[in-house]
């Protein structure tokens, strides 16, 4: 685990130490940090951030699509003096659930414009019940070569909330695109990585980053090999690090756990936290060469002890491995031996 970045907000860690919902925050003039709760889920909420314009409100990120998740965004709202039907803009950072859960409802209810990268967006369009069996069958299909056991394969995934038949988003945001926000200089910063088409915002006016998942003050998001998604997730996580390590020192606003300084040692930690792991993997397929990605999973270190997570998180664990054994394939320091599973050997003793 990477070490944790210096706290700005104090009484959202505070709130997240005591395993509570923090306060709604206004972090600069107009603009507010909303925590937007995720049922059953150990990250535990969602700050959605609030950008008062000239005539109601803009938002990142809107939260997961679950009725107390809703009330929390409509309650946040009115402590901002504001109600949900003036929001006139989302901005979302990424497709996930806790992201873009709560997108439809919202439209439905203000008429919000939607802005996402196409990358993710593309991923969102309507899915009929053949195209989830496609799905369903192309990632059982890779979490077999990974070798993994039957019950994580079979798992029940996280659905993602879908765009209804003929809907997407208004807004396709580009890499350097200006938010059309009335009163801020919001700017559209790509880091694929964490997913395809992940956006933070910078505003150097306000001196802020909004970074959605790519960086978290206290953990590394998660990278994993989706099929149909990046096919090098971790080696663009790592290029888009780097890109953030240069901006100027802004105040980061995360999307999960609470606000801190030190952006670029922040990027440069994390960047350390993946080279500690490729050296852990390379040790590992070293002192058992032959091994699967999911042997190698179940032996190297992780934030709880492996054999407690849910077949969910195993998923996701081994998917991370994945990616970093292609990082490391392409460092020349490991190869497949191209089975069936795939089973990783060195290339030097």
């Amino acid at each position: 685990m990477t070490a944790a970045a210096a706290v700005v907000g104090t009484a959202q860690r505070e709130a997240w130490l005591r395993g509570i919902l923090p306060p709604v925050e206004q972090v600069r003039p107009g603009l507010w940090s909303i925590p937007v709760p995720m049922p059953r889920n150990p990250l535990r909420y969602v700050l959605v951030y609030a950008l008062a314009l000239d005539e109601g409100l803009a938002l990142i990120d809107v939260g997961w699509d679950a009725e107390e998740s809703w009330q929390a965004l409509v309650d946040g709202i009115r402590a901002t003096g504001h109600d949900i039907t003036e929001v006139r803009y989302a901005a979302i950072t990424h497709l996930h659930p806790d992201h873009f859960g709560l997108a439809p409802r919202l439209r439905a209810v203000s008429g919000a414009t939607l802005a996402m990268h196409a990358a993710d967006a593309t991923l969102l369009g309507h899915h009929t019940p053949a195209d989830r069996a496609d799905t369903e069958d192309l990632w059982a299909r890779q979490l077999t070569r990974l070798g993994a056991p039957r019950p994580v394969i079979d798992a029940d995934p996280v659905d993602l909330v879908r765009f209804g038949p003929g809907e997407s988003v208004d807004v396709v945001l580009r890499d350097g695109d200006t938010l059309d926000l009335p009163g801020w200089n919001l700017r559209a910063l790509w880091t694929p990585g964490h997913t395809a088409g992940h956006l933070c915002f910078v505003d150097d006016t306000a001196g802020v980053l909004l970074s959605g998942d790519h960086m978290l003050p206290r953990i590394s998001p998660n990278i994993s090999t989706v099929p149909g998604e990046l096919e090098h997730p971790l080696h663009r996580y790592l290029l888009s690090l780097a890109a953030t390590a240069t901006l100027p020192d802004h105040e980061v606003l995360p999307a999960h756990e609470y606000r801190f300084s030190g952006l670029a040692d922040r990027a440069r930690g994390l960047l350390g936290h993946h080279e500690e792991r490729f050296a852990e993997i390379v040790a590992d397929v070293r002192a058992y060469p032959e091994s699967t990605a999911w042997e190698i999973t179940a032996r190297i270190t992780w934030s709880r002890p492996f054999e407690e997570m849910r077949p969910r998180l195993h998923r996701l664990a081994v998917r991370e491995t994945d990616a970093h054994l292609l990082v490391l394939a392409d460092r020349g320091e490991v190869r497949s031996t191209g089975g069936h599973p795939d089973r990783w050997v060195p290339t030097t003793a």
